[in-house]
């Protein structure tokens, strides 16, 4: 074979490698998360192991998806800081991270909104979530890929006595995270609210520095909570989805048919994240371990009337206060979709 002929072959292989996504690689979109990458244990790592299969696989290796987990990163502000500048692609956020670049997203701690996950999932992936999607991109500079699945319905828990109504909250010590939102739910239902790091809530329950917590039933399952509480309230007051977002930069400069890859596997890797979270609700590591350790307490409709009482007006004050009119104006959107979702 003459050294022309030996070329061309050459070409025609590299060529073909190319054709069947062999070295093909035209992109790398670097996922963070805060957590462990167990896709069958944690819904962030189940959204983050979906998006990576779907998106190279459909993209015939043009996009190389790297997941970064456990805040290897950095924390939540600084990571996040990279996706603007696109030295990280894409993050799923916590509301309590997004609130630090867009403060309007505490509309989606109002206490005691949704009556289930499907009137919840229609509100995110509706109009409502779109708009605000959108209101985020022009805003922060972030490519909202959607409403994620952080855990769940919250409950209380605590040491001393069944919380049944609103009455049974007064004088509790309740740890919060360091949401003021969330303090003041607990404030207007009459409990104490106590901003406590994640790392030392266990040691405080144990040693009686507060009495109670506010979790999903996951999280209170994993860090064994019942081991050190003796009542659970399955309230349902609070569902605040992560925020999963994507540099806007890096998704703008991608042809359409890679952007419609990014839709569809963020679609599916959402679906993911919402089917194992209520697998581990409704398997031996969610509701049931908790049944045969605690006293369990499903609330009245009666009763959830009171709790809501008590809350949304409180709630809503308190985020016209913090965000004004516009502020108000998406709480008034957000009961809207609530009560459309409702009606569907």
């Amino acid at each position: 074979m003459n050294r022309s002929k030996t070329i061309l072959f050459s070409l025609l292989i590299v060529f073909s490698l190319l054709g069947t996504g062999v070295g093909a690689q035209e992109y790398v979109l670097k996922l963070a998360h805060l957590n462990a990458q167990q896709p069958f244990e944690i819904p962030s790592a189940a959204i983050a192991a979906v998006f990576k299969s779907s998106v190279e696989a459909n993209s015939n290796g043009r996009i190389e998806v790297q997941i970064f987990d456990s805040g290897v990163l950095g924390k939540e502000r600084e990571t996040m800081i990279q996706v603007q500048n696109n030295i990280v692609q894409s993050y799923i956020a916590s509301t309590g991270g997004m609130s630090t670049f867009y403060p309007l997203i505490d509309v989606t701690n109002l206490p005691f909104a949704f009556s289930s996950y499907a009137v919840g999932y229609k509100v995110y992936d509706g109009d409502f979530g779109k708009d605000m999607a959108e209101d985020i991109r022009k805003k922060t500079r972030f490519k909202v890929l959607g409403f994620g699945e952080s855990g769940g319905f919250f409950a209380f828990t605590n040491s001393k006595r069944p919380i049944r109504t609103p009455a049974d909250m007064r004088g509790l010590k309740i740890r919060t995270m360091t949401v003021p939102l969330h303090q003041d739910i607990v404030r207007s239902l009459g409990g104490t609210p106590t901003a406590i790091a994640w790392a030392e809530v266990y040691t405080s329950l144990q040693t009686g520095v507060v009495d109670g917590q506010m979790n999903p039933i996951s999280i209170i399952n994993m860090a064994k909570f019942y081991e050190v509480q003796k009542y659970i309230t399955l309230t349902n007051h609070l569902y605040a989805p992560y925020v999963w977002v994507m540099s806007d930069t890096f998704y703008q400069r991608l042809p359409d048919d890679l952007k419609a890859v990014i839709d569809n596997a963020s679609r599916e890797a959402l679906l993911a994240g919402r089917g194992l979270s209520r697998l581990i609700d409704s398997t031996e590591k969610g509701l049931p371990v908790l049944q045969r350790r605690m006293e369990v307490y499903t609330p009245t409709a009666a009763q959830m009337r009171e709790f809501r009482n008590l809350t949304i007006p409180s709630a809503k004050a308190f985020i016209e206060k913090q965000l004004g009119r516009e502020g108000a104006m998406w709480v008034d959107k957000f009961l809207a979709a609530i009560e459309e979702a409702e009606r569907d």
